[in-house]
């Protein structure tokens, strides 16, 4: 009796602990997991009926199976459906509206999407998701059309566009250009109006630029902005490197910069400078340049720049510096995206404009360099500053001295380097100092625009 029972306790044991065993591995196995497997879809809320609608299902243990289905309250189509042969984690797949329903009478329908995946969970049936989504039909366009803008654009230069565009379920609004800028436009004057000034980089040998209108349901309008295109020619300079050069401000650079460290070849130093270091100075500007804000604008009506009193050119914008020492020949190039300007030593250099400092700092080969935010996405630079008043986050009046020109970054001699850009993108200083440009190409659309809108 005494082993019987001895033998049946060890029994006991023996099942108890397979049991917990048991549990436990269903708790922590992959096999056992408790997850439904998870979905999205590629349009919130919205479909225009007519483009495709894709859906990712996602789920550890591997998918099983899913259906998708779309219904009104009179109606019912299966859209997809399958089951996988194997274990996939994810799937993606297209929906299109239903075959021979291109348009429905309902304002809106559902998308009900069940899957199941290969979890051994639930008496080994697996978990299964089934979610539904309510979806508004909306297959109008939005409306967009230009109210005004330049009459033309130069190489280099800027220009102006003013729009009207509207949607119930407007998503998004951006012009696109044929070298991949998006610019993006500020709402103007009205709700339902809206202002963008453009830009032409130097670098690009054509333009064009659309307004494209998009709506949450998917569709779209475009508009081309019909500005005549005027070429302009830049000087192209072709720059014989000198020993004392290398030897006196490349090797006092090169001593400053990280990317340089130990690179002892004068050539190779210089072309880092020229090239590394230019780019990560110039990333920085493009993306401290390239905000706008989504505010809305009333006016915009800048004053000629000349940040320099009786400063005198010294090196043109868009110069296209090829650069050779002896034997090797154009190694090296570079394009000049400001306008240099010099007067006295540590001469004074004055805020044309008013705007918001949104950089002040030292910037490698610029120097040290305060970025002005004039609004409307045009911005002022200020490079080889020996001396520099502002701070971020002051406010700049017009007028104001922010700083004297100086030798500091790649500067050969005391002066000044001016910069306008647009949206990040350098544009000709000599368009925005020049009063009767700013009228004709700017300011003037503006007023045009104006007359337009009141009368609508």
């Amino acid at each position: 009796m005494r082993r019987g029972r001895r033998g049946s306790g060890f029994l006991g044991w023996v099942i108890a602990a397979a049991v917990i065993g048991a549990i436990g591995f269903m708790a922590f196995s992959p096999m056992f997991e408790r997850d439904d497997p998870k979905v999205t879809v590629s349009h919130e809320g919205y479909w225009n009926f007519k483009e495709p609608m894709h859906v990712t299902l996602e789920d550890a243990s591997g998918l099983k199976s899913f259906k998708a289905t779309i219904s009104t309250p009179h109606e019912e189509w299966v859209v997809a459906e399958e089951n996988t042969p194997v274990a996939e984690s994810k799937k993606t797949f297209e929906i299109l509206p239903p075959k021979g329903v291109r348009r429905v009478e309902a304002q809106s329908v559902t998308l009900t999407i069940e899957a199941t995946d290969r979890s051994l969970w639930g008496l080994f049936m697996g978990n299964t998701l089934k979610e539904e989504r309510t979806l508004v039909i909306d297959q109008r366009r939005p409306v967009l059309s230009i109210v005004s803008h330049s009459y033309k654009i130069q190489k280099g230069g800027s220009a102006i566009v003013i729009f009207k565009a509207t949607d119930p379920h407007m998503e998004s609004l951006k012009i696109q250009t044929n070298y991949g800028k998006t610019f993006i436009a500020q709402p103007f004057m009205k709700e339902g109006y809206y202002a963008s000034l453009l830009a032409w980089p130097v670098q690009e040998s054509t333009f064009s630029a659309t307004v494209v209108a998009r709506d949450r349901a998917g569709n779209e309008t475009k508009s081309s902005i019909p500005l005549r295109l005027k070429d302009h020619v830049y000087r192209v300079s072709n720059i014989e490197l000198s020993d004392a050069f290398l030897d006196g401000k490349i090797a006092e650079l090169a001593n400053e910069y990280e990317e340089t460290a130990g690179v002892d070849d004068r050539l190779e130093q210089f072309k880092i400078i020229n090239e590394t270091v230019r780019a990560n100075n110039e990333k920085i500007i493009h993306q401290v340049t390239s905000k706008v804000s989504n505010a809305m604008i009333t006016d915009f009506n800048p004053q000629p720049f000349y940040p320099m009193p009786n400063g005198q050119k010294v090196a043109d914008f868009g110069d296209h510096r090829i650069y050779s020492y002896k034997e090797k020949k154009n190694f090296s190039q570079a394009y000049h995206m400001g306008l240099d300007l010099a007067s006295v030593q540590m001469g004074q250099i004055n805020a044309s404009n008013g705007g918001n400092v949104v950089f002040s700092q030292m910037n490698g080969i610029y120097g040290n360099l305060p970025i002005i935010d004039h609004g409307f996405g045009l911005y002022t630079l200020y490079g080889h500053c020996s001396d520099v008043h502002v701070q971020e986050g002051d406010v700049a009046k017009a007028g104001q001295e922010i700083a004297k020109s100086g030798l500091s970054g790649y500067a050969m001699g005391d002066h000044l380097h001016f910069g306008i850009l647009v949206q990040g993108i350098e544009v000709r200083p000599e368009e925005w100092m020049d009063a009767k440009w700013i009228y004709d190409n700017i300011t003037s659309v503006i007023e045009n625009a104006k007359l337009i809108i009141n009368q609508q």
